[in-house]
C-alpha cells in the first residue's frame, strides 16, 4: 500500500473523543483549505461509526466556511433516528468554534426489491489504454502554469486517468461533460464502509470543474474563485474504491455565479454504483476580499 493511501486511511480514522464526537486531522501539504471531500469523506466515517448493521444509501451535505488544515476538525453526531429498516444521522464538522459543514445521512438494513438500471455507461477507452499520472506529467507538467504544476506534482492517494486530454493542453471550450477513471492506488481492507468513504471522499475531484469547460476555463485560473456550496451522494451497490471505477460528469446549467453538477460512478462492467449533485460558487476575483466573501 501507497504512502499516501495509508494516510488517507489514516485520515479517515477518526480520534473518538466522547459519545458521538470525533476528530480528524488535516494532510499538511501547504494548501490554504482543506480539501471538500476529505471533510465529506470525514463526515462519513463519523456518521458509520455510530450505525450498526445498516449502509449508507445517501448522504446531503453543506460547506459553510473554508476549512482551516492547521488545527483538527471536530465531528459531532446527533442520532436522530434508529428504526427497524432505516437509520438517519446529522453530523456538524467545527473548526474556531464554528460549523464549517453540515451532513445528514441515511443508512438503510440490506434488503432485496425491484431492480433496474436505465442509466448506461458511456463508451470510452479502458484505463489500460490512457496514460498514468506519471506519463501524464512527463507530457505535459514543463507546459502548464507554476501553480497548476504544484497541485500536479503532489502525490494523491486516488490515481486518475482522464479520457480527454485536450484540457491540459488547451483551455478551448467544449461540451460540459467529462469522463475519469479513478481507483485507490493500492488494496484497501475488506470494509464496505471505508469504501464508501473513499468513494465519497473522491467525488470531490473534477465535479465543479465541470461547469468551467464551456467558458474554457480550469480549476486552477488564478483569476476565478471557486468554492464547493453543497455535496449529495447516492450509493446504489457494492463496490471496491480500489477497482477501477470511471467517474462521468455533466453540468446542465450554471448561472448567478453557481455551477451545478452531477455525477455517476460506473464499475467496469457497468454497473451504476453511485451517483452525485453539487452546486459550487464561481467568482471572478475583482479583489480579493470581494471575490472571497460568502
Amino acid at each position: 500500500m501507497s504512502f499516501h493511501l495509508n494516510t488517507l486511511i489514516g485520515l479517515l480514522d477518526l480520534e473518538p473523543l466522547e459519545h458521538n464526537l470525533f476528530r480528524g486531522l488535516s494532510p499538511q501539504t501547504g494548501w490554504q483549505r482543506v480539501f471538500g471531500g476529505q471533510v465529506i469523506g470525514q463526515a462519513l466515517v463519523a456518521a458509520s461509526r455510530t450505525v450498526e448493521h445498516k449502509i449508507a444509501h445517501s448522504l446531503h451535505g453543506y460547506f459553510m466556511r473554508p476549512g482551516d488544515p492547521k488545527v483538527p476538525i471536530i465531528y459531532e453526531v446527533d442520532r436522530i433516528r434508529d428504526g427497524n429498516s432505516f437509520a438517519t444521522r446529522r453530523v456538524v464538522a467545527i473548526q474556531h468554534g464554528k460549523a464549517i459543514f453540515s451532513m445528514s445521512a441515511s443508512y438503510q438494513k440490506p434488503e432485496t426489491g425491484f431492480e433496474h438500471q436505465q442509466a448506461q455507461m458511456p463508451d470510452v477507452p479502458p484505463p489500460e489504454e490512457l496514460p498514468s499520472e506519471a506519463e501524464l506529467k512527463a507530457q505535459f507538467i514543463d507546459h502548464v502554469p507554476e501553480h497548476v504544476r504544484a497541485y500536479w506534482e503532489q502525490e494523491r492517494p486516488i490515481e486518475i486517468r482522464p479520457t480527454d486530454l485536450s484540457r491540459f493542453v488547451d483551455n478551448k471550450a467544449g461540451p460540459a461533460v467529462q469522463h475519469v477513471w479513478m481507483r485507490a492506488t493500492g488494496p484497501l481492507p475488506q470494509d464496505r464502509a471505508l469504501h464508501q468513504c473513499v468513494m465519497a471522499y473522491a467525488s470531490d475531484f473534477f465535479l465543479l470543474d465541470t461547469s468551467l469547460i464551456p467558458h474554457g476555463r480550469a480549476f486552477f485560473d488564478p483569476d476565478l474563485f471557486l468554492a464547493s456550496l453543497d455535496h449529495a451522494m447516492w450509493f446504489h451497490d457494492d463496490c471496491r474504491a480500489d477497482h477501477w471505477l470511471l467517474y462521468t460528469m455533466d453540468s446542465p446549467r450554471a448561472k448567478a455565479a453557481r455551477g451545478f453538477n452531477r455525477g455517476a460512478i460506473f464499475t467496469r462492467d457497468g454497473r451504476l454504483v453511485a451517483s452525485m449533485a453539487q452546486e459550487g460558487l464561481i467568482r471572478l476575483r475583482r479583489g480579493e476580499g470581494e471575490a472571497m466573501h460568502r
